[in-house]
C-alpha cells in the first residue's frame, strides 16, 4: 500500500490462516496426542527438531506456534497452546493388519506429560460401518447426525488399551474440506473437555480446607463477641487464616480460569456441530453437558467460596483492628493522663525544691555576710555584727528568691 505498517500487522493477519483445516479424504485415520508443556517451548522445539532431522528437513523457528511436516504416508501437524501442545498425525487407514505410520512409537520423546489422546477414524457410511458401532460401550455411546445429514459422529468417550479415546465419523457425502473441519472440531471437543476437567480434582482438594477456614472463622467471630478475649491473639489468627486462603486462591486462580475458558470452547464447538439426534442414542452435547456441568459448577462454587470467605475474613480483621485501635487509644489516654499527673507532681516537687534552695542559699550567704561583719567590727567597734546580719537576712532571702525566679523564667523561655 506504500504506507508504514503496524509492527504486529503481519501477525494479526497471519493468525487467521495459521490453523487451516486439513483436507481429509475418506477413509482416513487421525491420531492426536496432547502434552502438558511444563518444561516450556524449549522442550517442544527440541522434539520437533529431532523429528525434523530424522526425515531430513529444517526444524521450525523457535517462536513458531504451528508447524506441518510430512511423516510416512501422512502428515504431522504441531500446535503450541498456552499450557499444552498437540501433535496430530493424519494418514490413510491401515489395511490387511498393517499399522499406521505415525511417529508416536517407542522412539518418540514426549515434550511433557500426556493429557489426552484421540484416535479418529473416518469411513464411508454403509452397512459395514454400522458393525463398528457395536464395538463401543453402549452405556456411554453417543451417536448423532451432523452437517445436515452428510455425516454421523460416534464415540463412547472411553479409552482403549492404548489410552486413546476412539471417535468414528461416518461419511455420507462430505467434501474433503468439510471432513477436515468436522474432524478438527470433534477432536477439539475431546481435548478441551479433558483440559476443562483438570479443575475438578483441585476443587475437591481445596473444598475441605475452605470448610476448615469457614468453621474457624465462625469460632473466631463468636470469640470476638466476648469482651474479655485477647484481640491481638484473635487478629494474629485471622491474619494467618487470610494468608492461607489467599495462597490457595492464588494457586488455583489460573486453573479455575482455564477450566472456564476450556468449557466455553467445548460449548462453542458443540453448538457448531448442530447435532441431530439419532433415535435410540444420546447426542454428544447432552452427554457432555450432563457430565461436565456439575464439575464446572463445583469449580465455580469453590472459587466463589474463596472470594466470599476472603471478604468475610477482611471484614472480621477490620473489626478486630478497630477494637485494637480503640484499646490502644484508651491506653494512650491513660498514659497521657498518668504523664500529666506525673508532670504536676514534678512541678510541685520542683517548687518545693526551689523554696528549699532559696532558704539554703540564703543561709550560706547570710553566714558569709556575718563573717564579713565580724571582720569589719574589729576595725570599727561601733558596727555590731549581729545587728547588721539580722538586717541583711531579709535582704538576702529576697535577693535569692529573685535570682531563682529569674533562672526559672529563663529556662521556661528556652
Amino acid at each position: 500500500m506504500g504506507f508504514p505498517a503496524h509492527a504486529e500487522r503481519a501477525v494479526a493477519l497471519g493468525e487467521v490462516h495459521a490453523r487451516p483445516y486439513p483436507l481429509v479424504d475418506t477413509p482416513r485415520l487421525l491420531i492426536q496426542l496432547a502434552f502438558m508443556t511444563e518444561g516450556g517451548s524449549t522442550v517442544d522445539h527440541a522434539v520437533l527438531g529431532e523429528l525434523s532431522r530424522s526425515i531430513g528437513i529444517a526444524p521450525p523457528a523457535r517462536d513458531a506456534r504451528h508447524h506441518i511436516m510430512p511423516w510416512g504416508n501422512g502428515t504431522l501437524r504441531w500446535e503450541r497452546h498456552t499450557e499444552f501442545s498437540t501433535y496430530l498425525w493424519e494418514g490413510p487407514m491401515p489395511r490387511d493388519g498393517s499399522t499406521a505410520q505415525h511417529p508416536f512409537g517407542h522412539g518418540f520423546n514426549p515434550p511433557g506429560t500426556v493429557i489426552d489422546g484421540v484416535r479418529l477414524e473416518i469411513i464411508k457410511k454403509d452397512r459395514s460401518a454400522h458393525a463398528l458401532i457395536s464395538e463401543f460401550d453402549p452405556a456411554s455411546l453417543c451417536y448423532s447426525d451432523v452437517e445436515n445429514g452428510l455425516a454421523s459422529i460416534v464415540t463412547d468417550f472411553r479409552q482403549d488399551r492404548d489410552g486413546m479415546t476412539r471417535i468414528l465419523i461416518l461419511d455420507n457425502g462430505l467434501s474433503p474440506a468439510r471432513a477436515g473441519a468436522l474432524s478438527q472440531r470433534v477432536i477439539e471437543i475431546e481435548t478441551y473437555r479433558t483440559l476443562a476437567m483438570l479443575g475438578l480434582p483441585l476443587a475437591h482438594s481445596l473444598s475441605p480446607r475452605i470448610r476448615r477456614i469457614e468453621d474457624r472463622l465462625a469460632g473466631l467471630t463468636n470469640e470476638m463477641r466476648d469482651s474479655t478475649s485477647d484481640s491481638h491473639k484473635l487478629l494474629d489468627e485471622l491474619t494467618s487464616l487470610a494468608a492461607e486462603l489467599e495462597a490457595d486462591a492464588a494457586s488455583s486462580l489460573y486453573r479455575f480460569g482455564a477450566s472456564r475458558a476450556y468449557n466455553g470452547i467445548v460449548l462453542e464447538r458443540l453448538a457448531a456441530l448442530q447435532e441431530e439426534p439419532v433415535t435410540g442414542y444420546e447426542t454428544w452435547g447432552a452427554f457432555i453437558q450432563r457430565r461436565m456441568a456439575p464439575a464446572m459448577r463445583t469449580c465455580r462454587s469453590v472459587s466463589g467460596r474463596q472470594e466470599s470467605l476472603s471478604e468475610k475474613l477482611s471484614r472480621a480483621a477490620t473489626l478486630l483492628r478497630t477494637s485494637v485501635d480503640v484499646e490502644l487509644e484508651r491506653q494512650n489516654r491513660d498514659l497521657l493522663s498518668s504523664m500529666d499527673k506525673r508532670a504536676q507532681l514534678q512541678l510541685r516537687l520542683q517548687r518545693t525544691v526551689e523554696g528549699l534552695s532559696v532558704a539554703a542559699i540564703s543561709y550560706y550567704v547570710v553566714g558569709l555576710f556575718y563573717y564579713l561583719a565580724r571582720g569589719a567590727e574589729t576595725y570599727i567597734p561601733e558596727l555590731h555584727a549581729s545587728v547588721l546580719t539580722a538586717i541583711f537576712v531579709p535582704i538576702a532571702i529576697l535577693a535569692m528568691w529573685y535570682v531563682v525566679k529569674a533562672v526559672r523564667k529563663k529556662h521556661a523561655e528556652d
